[in-house]
């Protein structure tokens, strides 16, 4: 393992059912760690959760001598459901995510048709606000917000490298949608913006890849190589970026899982609490987003 204290190693453990990419991002000193966007596995025809992907994160903690320090997301994934309570249960170590989160669970908790008191802070240990900032063993991590793909995204910027999620993807697929509710391109674009400001040998690791051209799976670039090459970026302003973005969002069909996935990451990756016969069950709302590309 590396041993440069402001170079943390950062490994990144690609989910194929759905493009994810997580991360654990460990101290090379105190080999302390953070999981960050972990994926409980969970198949949409049978209906059936798995913890293969996650169970796979602590067979590589161990193996490795870590600690893990925290269980971290992003933001509210609409791709898959997250593994974070799942971890922390596992782990003990504390779970932790954007406050934005509390915006968008009123705004789902209304979709969903949930009680708005189910719907808070609870299912965290701590929200971060914008220039917070938080120890991996010897490593301090710093709390960017990110808006746009979703208001709550947040970029974790620890030593030389930025966890950017889905703000921005590697430089030949560009970026992520803005048109879920409490996206913004605009604001998308300020984020992405803010992101590249960062010094140009920053290591950005991004939160999807989806194999362009079959290519494999990559999620690590740098600033200089996004501001150079992304094709969303490169010599583009904010009205192209927009209308671009605009353009693609139209066309898109809706993740195959936001609406169950979203009702559970919006509790910390919890299951719903089973009903009288001991199942649980996830609610879709039908007809809530008319116009929608199929």
């Amino acid at each position: 393992m590396n041993t440069d204290t402001s170079r943390p190693h950062v490994q990144g453990f690609w989910e194929p059912r759905t493009g994810t990419v997580q991360y654990i991002v460990a101290d090379p000193v105190t080999k302390h760690c953070a999981i960050i966007d972990p994926v409980l596995d969970f198949d949409e025809k049978s209906g059936s959760v798995a913890t293969t992907s996650a169970d796979a994160l602590l067979d590589a903690v161990a193996s490795q001598g870590l600690t893990v320090e925290w269980i971290l997301d992003t933001h509210p994934h609409a791709d898959h459901f997250s593994a974070t309570a799942y971890l922390s249960s596992k782990t003990g170590a504390p779970m932790a995510m954007g406050s934005g989160v509390l915006d968008v669970q009123r705004i789902w908790g209304e979709i969903y048709g949930l009680p708005l008191d189910q719907l808070d802070g609870r299912y965290w240990d701590r929200l971060f606000d914008e220039g917070d900032t938080f120890s991996i063993g010897s490593l301090e991590a710093r709390v960017i917000s990110s808006p746009g793909h979703t208001a709550p995204s947040v970029t974790y910027v620890i030593g030389d490298a930025a966890i950017v999620a889905d703000t921005l993807f590697m430089p030949d697929s560009g970026s992520a949608r803005a048109d879920f509710p409490g996206g913004d391109a605009s604001v998308l674009w300020h984020s992405i913006q803010r992101i590249l400001s960062l010094p140009p040998e920053t290591r950005l690791f991004t939160g999807h890849d989806y194999q362009p051209g079959g290519r494999d799976p990559r999620w690590e670039s740098t600033v200089a190589e996004q501001l150079a090459t992304n094709t969303h970026v490169a010599g583009l302003d904010e009205a192209g970026f927009i209308a671009l973005r605009h353009g693609r969002d139209r066309v898109l069909p809706m993740p195959k899982l936001l609406l169950p996935a979203l009702q559970v990451n919006l509790r910390g990756g919890r299951l719903p609490e089973p009903e009288a016969n001991g199942r649980r069950y996830l609610r879709i709302p039908l007809d809530a987003f008319p116009g929608s590309a199929w």
